[in-house]
């Protein structure tokens, strides 16, 4: 199967500003030496606990952030190699185009004075796809149905629905462009149990239809497993582990991915240690100071992937 989007060995730092006392020249690193492929007509599974740095390499993959290290590559339909890195502006806002990024609270991505309609065009009416209001009229009215919501709905406000209604809206402004690649950034965390799963079906629903790739970051691998082709756990802006669904579910090796499924099941862990804040590049197993199996091997050198079996790959020391 093709690939639609190559990741290569990616790194971000953030400057560190904590107030007027904050060390000069310190450093976030959010994301470290993370290497993935998305497939063609798949979903990736991008899944850690908050800080990890899901979300930056989201932000990364559409450049709301560009990266300090490292290459995002894209395969457009004419199938040549685009670096992100190299494109201009016009060819980035083309990009954009193809690629949509759907946010995770849609109270506040959606602006509370524009109609639905105004909402859903507002990037289609500066796109090289604009062909007048009655066409952008005609195309709402087509995915505000397909999303589950009424033709008549796009001349309300985003604050007279309910949350999972909102949602359905920004799905639906990601839409209007016919993207071949959607970023789901945690898109059901924000909603009661009994929506999750619409919204989850929904989405199934219009990747069947369109023939579209998504990117799906979530913390909650129950959700990503049941959803997903393909996951990465990533713990402290590093990739531990990468299977596909089916198999992470059933033979999880790395104790940070055991730890999550234990925590989806209810289970008490055995860390209760936070998250640290990345301030160097990772030169160890970055999950070591939590991690009940580990040795000093783990604190002075970082495991490279093995492979497991197919597709199956584990940055661990342990057999």
């Amino acid at each position: 199967m093709e690939n639609i989007i190559e990741v290569k060995n990616l790194y971000k730092q953030f400057n560190l500003e904590a107030g007027f006392f904050a060390k000069n020249k310190q450093n976030v690193y959010a994301v470290n030496d993370l290497s993935f492929d998305v497939e063609r007509g798949t979903t990736y599974g991008i899944v850690g606990e908050s800080g990890c740095g899901k979300t930056t390499t989201a932000k990364m993959l559409i450049q709301l952030y560009r990266q300090t290290g490292g290459e995002i590559f894209y395969y457009p339909e004419s199938g040549e190699k685009l670096s992100l890195a190299a494109l201009n502006k016009k060819e980035l806002s083309r990009y954009r185009e193809e690629v949509k990024y759907i946010f995770q609270d849609p109270a506040r991505s959606l602006n509370p004075r524009m109609s639905v309609f105004d909402v859903i065009t507002a990037g289609l009416r500066y796109s090289s796809l604009w062909q007048g209001k009655k066409e952008a009229l005609e195309r709402a009215e087509t995915i505000i149905k397909e999303v589950g919501l009424k033709g008549e709905d796009l001349f309300r406000r985003p604050a007279e629905f309910s949350g999972g209604q909102r949602q359905r809206i920004s799905i639906a402004r990601g839409l209007i462009m016919n993207p071949r690649l959607i970023l789901c950034d945690e898109v059901v965390s924000a909603l009661d149990v009994s929506i999750q799963g619409q919204i989850i079906n929904l989405l199934s629903d219009l990747k069947a239809a369109r023939n579209l790739t998504y990117v799906f970051i979530t913390h909650d691998l129950k959700v990503a497993c049941y959803f997903c082709d393909k996951i990465g756990v990533m713990y402290r802006g590093v990739l531990v582990e990468e299977a596909p669904a089916a198999d992470l579910y059933k033979n999880a090796a790395h104790p940070y991915t055991k730890l999550l499924f234990n925590g989806a099941k209810g289970e008490l862990s055995s860390s209760n240690k936070e998250v640290k804040t990345t301030l160097e590049k990772e030169n160890c197993c970055p999950f070591a100071y939590r991690c009940p199996h580990a040795s000093d091997r783990c604190s002075s050198e970082l495991p490279q992937f093995r492979q497991l079996e197919e597709g199956h790959r584990v940055r661990c020391f342990l057999d």
